[in-house]
């Protein structure tokens, strides 16, 4: 990946801090429950997060360290996604007669505090809609290499943070508002929510398909092997290779983020078109 001078200013980096959030974080809060059943993103089992009654933060709490070399190199490479994000999706709908407003981006490790509840390194990256922030540990892109299998590479994170930027695109244009409504209505089955869930995650692929097409056209920023790292990190994650990791066979009922095929293929076609109205995964996949 082609590296520019832009950065942006919407990084909240609190690594370094001392354990991130300090002290107790205590679990099975509502806001728990939100991120274990909605935001939380690539797959991981919320079991941990769910059952916990309380968990001490690693680190030396209150402490403060100074980052090293290679950690300032990566907060250097996020506020420069950062900025990426903005102006790609600032230029996209300003296009569609709509207004973007940037998310924050919370560079955190081991645990930190959201509003939607803690923030914790075993839940992965994942997006908050109530205070509209991505949060990233970045040593999950160790467990999603030593796990999953997937080659990590610096597009590799860049289309993990591109993914959480989606999340933050459905929530601007409403999509999550409809989800957690339809959640909350108690009218659908579990297996019902779970499409839901699926439709609701593969567009967020899609958006980080359409994002790696408009910034690569106006900032040439791809090399040779770039998309593939993002198809290898989504198909990485499919449900049906985690279970298959976990468990030793798939449920497809139980899916709740796509399979590796849905994943490569929706990320491919927002790619391919780099059009944000062909994304529409809920008509494609709920019928």
């Amino acid at each position: 990946m082609k590296w520019t001078d832009d950065r942006g200013g919407n990084v909240d980096d609190r690594r370094g801090s001392g354990g991130g959030g300090g002290g107790m974080i205590v679990g099975g809060g509502l806001g728990t429950l939100i991120i274990a059943a909605i935001v939380f993103f690539l797959g991981g089992d919320p079991s941990g997060i769910l059952n916990s009654g309380s968990m001490q933060s690693s680190g030396n709490s209150g402490e403060r360290r100074e980052l090293t070399a290679n950690e300032k190199q990566i907060g250097e490479m996020i506020e420069m996604l950062d900025a990426w994000n903005s102006q790609t999706w600032n230029q996209v709908f300003e296009e569609n007669k709509m207004t973007y407003t940037d998310p924050k981006i919370v560079l955190f490790e081991n645990n930190t505090n959201s509003a939607c509840g803690p923030a914790q390194s075993a839940m992965g990256p994942f997006y908050c809609p109530a205070d509209q922030k991505v949060y990233m540990d970045m040593s999950f892109f160790n467990e999603l290499q030593q796990r999953f299998g997937a080659k990590v590479t610096e597009f590799t994170v860049a289309y993990v943070l591109a993914h959480e930027v989606g999340h933050h695109v459905q929530t601007l244009l409403g999509t999550t508002q409809k989800v957690d409504a339809l959640r909350r209505s108690g009218k659908y089955s579990e297996a019902e929510m779970n499409r839901v869930s699926v439709a609701t995650e593969l567009q967020a692929d899609f958006y980080a398909g359409v994002w790696a097409k408009r910034t690569d056209e106006s900032k040439h920023i791809l090399e040779p092997g770039d998309i593939q790292s993002a198809i290898d990190a989504a198909q990485a994650v499919g449900d049906d290779n985690i279970q298959k990791r976990a468990q030793g066979y798939v449920n497809q009922e139980s899916f709740t983020h796509g399979s590796s095929a849905q994943r490569k293929e929706w990320f491919m076609k927002g790619y391919n078109t780099g059009d944000i109205r062909q994304g529409d995964t809920f008509n494609e996949l709920l019928r």
